[in-house]
């Protein structure tokens, strides 16, 4: 995991904890620094009202099942027969306010998993992504590797996230996606206890702003080790340098090979974490 950048400019900060709350949109201030280079961007695109998205029609997709053993069940993709595909974003440390820009105008639906440390600095590119329509979901507190940890150390990652996140931005997160893709029976113990209905892994990723396994820059890696998208993919992506960018082409490839992106969320069962009934 990269090291966190370095502080934004306090008088930005003032200007976008003076804008948000003249505004109304920024519910309480509780952290030390707020907002960055395009803090007052950031936060006027926060007044616009909540982004929904569409549900599924009846019948085109399976519904995920909990698992027999009582505990979140881990999750890779959708079964579907539309050719959606889901977006979601890792981690935190980078502040692009022209990606929200994008997800908002285009519409995109994106699940964001939140490395709740870096709330601290970027506390407001979250709270207008969250009104562009993304939720706010649990990565932990800091990305440790969680199998190396006890369950008193587990619990202090995931409940800690959780707080943090729910104390912010006024909802608590029901899904968890683990540092790494790591995790044990302990983990999957620790999701419960801290209120979380699934463990959300992915089939595929987009290596954005990196180089894959494989030493190619900004690849798309299927984990099966096919080509392509397919039905209910759900797509790893990370908060890196030059994001917008990286959308925009991710966005390109899902419409060249007659895909589109899906709310997630929506093909979930509420028992699972999501918005659909059962």
């Amino acid at each position: 995991m990269a090291a966190m950048r370095g502080g934004f400019p306090l008088l930005s900060s003032a200007v976008a904890v003076a804008l948000a709350l003249a505004a109304g949109v920024w519910p309480t201030v509780r952290v030390a620094a707020l907002g960055g280079p395009d803090a007052a961007e950031i936060t006027a695109q926060a007044r616009i009202p909540d982004q929904t998205w569409p549900t599924p029609a009846k019948g085109s997709y399976t519904v995920p099942q909990p698992a027999d053993d009582g505990l979140p069940p881990v999750l890779t993709k959708i079964e579907t027969q539309e050719k959606v595909v889901f977006l979601t974003i890792d981690d935190g440390y980078e502040y692009d306010a022209e990606f929200v820009q994008i997800v908002r105008d285009r519409k995109v639906p994106i699940l964001t998993f939140l490395t709740s440390t870096y709330i601290s600095q970027h506390g407001p590119y979250f709270w207008a992504l969250q009104h562009a329509g993304s939720r706010m979901e649990n990565h932990s507190v800091s990305h440790p590797n969680l199998p190396s940890l006890g369950p008193e150390g587990q619990k202090q990652q995931v409940c800690g996230a959780s707080d943090t996140i729910e104390q912010q931005y006024g909802r608590r997160p029901t899904l968890f996606r683990p540092p790494f893709g790591s995790y044990n029976d302990i983990t999957k113990q620790v999701v419960k206890d801290c209120g979380m209905k699934s463990i959300l892994l992915w089939s595929a990723e987009y290596y954005n702003g990196t180089t894959s396994p494989q030493g190619v820059r900004d690849a798309f890696v299927r984990g099966d080790g096919g080509t392509g998208f397919k039905p209910g993919d759900i797509v790893l992506m990370h908060y890196r340098k030059g994001l917008a960018q990286q959308m925009t082409t991710i966005l390109g490839w899902i419409e060249e090979q007659g895909f589109k992106p899906a709310a997630l969320e929506n093909y979930l069962p509420e028992s699972l974490g999501g918005n659909a009934p059962g």
